[in-house]
């Protein structure tokens, strides 16, 4: 049996994502039978003071573990377990628009997930992740709090440097359900140039794109973006008690990476989010609170350590 433990903060749009870190790959690994990976990823985000367009400012800080296992069935096939939970604390000033109070403050993320991945013929494989995460203001516990769904996708390995597919997640966010495509990729362009996915598809988005460059000497540089939303129960003690609030942005990111050992990086991050978009829904389906934001700039740093 093999076994590993690895250490990982995730980027940017990964924290914003209810789940995370089910879906991120869709093919089963070469890896012999029996064996079973065990990681860690710990999370830590900033995004700075950003204005809205309705009057006042926010910032925000987020920090978030997953605990993933993967087990391999076959020389085809494994199957995943993944827990995960999450902390995100919001700082507001002279919001205007919504009775001057603060929409929501602290949020918290737990969830749970499974996932199998099976090779089929022809280079193809295909992929299933149910997942269920409970997301809410902090008090509200897991009542009408709970987002689910599933990610499907199919990918073909073309050569050893290509390999596209589809994957398609359907989630029920609270009260609404949410369908959206994304495409799979992993092009090896040349010795220093790649094309791929950077984060895990999940309730809140697709995988996104990332053109990554080697620059020699273990330092890599990257760029790329996706698009996240995700919706959150509020607390009775809400200015809309019992309601739903709403981050949606796309956030455009750089990556420099270092490779410190086999297994082992450090990233640094820098991402603006743009498009930002917050909302408040109240329990009778009205929208007391809704405002642009203008781009938010964040920061984060990632360490990886596996072995």
């Amino acid at each position: 049996m093999k076994i590993s433990i690895q250490y990982k903060l995730l980027f940017v749009a990964t924290a914003f994502n209810s789940s995370v870190a089910l879906a991120q790959n869709f093919a089963p690994q070469n890896l012999p039978v029996g064996s079973v990976i065990t990681s860690l990823n710990i999370n830590a985000i900033n995004q700075f003071n950003t204005n809205t367009s309705s009057g006042g400012s926010f910032n925000w800080q987020d920090a978030n573990f997953h605990l993933n296992n993967r087990y391999q069935l076959d020389a085809n096939s494994s199957i995943g377990l993944t827990l995960r939970d999450g902390y995100q604390n919001w700082s507001w000033s002279n919001i205007r628009g919504y009775g001057n109070q603060n929409p929501w403050r602290d949020i918290q993320s737990p969830g749970v997930g499974l996932s199998y991945f099976q090779k089929l013929d022809n280079g193809w494989s295909a992929g299933l992740a149910p997942i269920v995460d409970w997301v809410a203001e902090n008090g509200v516990g897991t009542a009408g709090a709970a987002t689910y769904g599933a990610i499907a996708s199919a990918t073909n390995r073309y050569s050893d440097n290509l390999t596209i597919g589809l994957g398609t997640g359907v989630f029920r966010q609270i009260d609404k359900t949410k369908v959206f495509p994304f495409l799979l990729i992993n092009w090896k362009i040349n010795e220093k140039w790649t094309l791929n996915n950077p984060l895990p598809a999940g309730p809140s988005g697709g995988a996104g794109l990332e053109l990554s460059y080697a620059l020699g000497n273990k330092w890599s540089v990257a760029g790329g973006a996706a698009y996240r939303t995700y919706r959150f129960r509020l607390s009775n003690s809400n200015y809309t008690p019992n309601g739903i609030g709403q981050n949606s942005f796309t956030p455009i990111f750089a990556r420099l990476s270092y490779s410190i050992e086999r297994g082992s990086s450090a990233d640094l991050y820098l991402a603006a989010n743009v498009g930002g978009k917050l909302s408040v829904t109240n329990v009778n389906g009205g929208t007391p609170y809704s405002t642009n934001y203008q781009t938010g700039v964040a920061v984060a740093f990632s360490v990886t350590k596996r072995f």
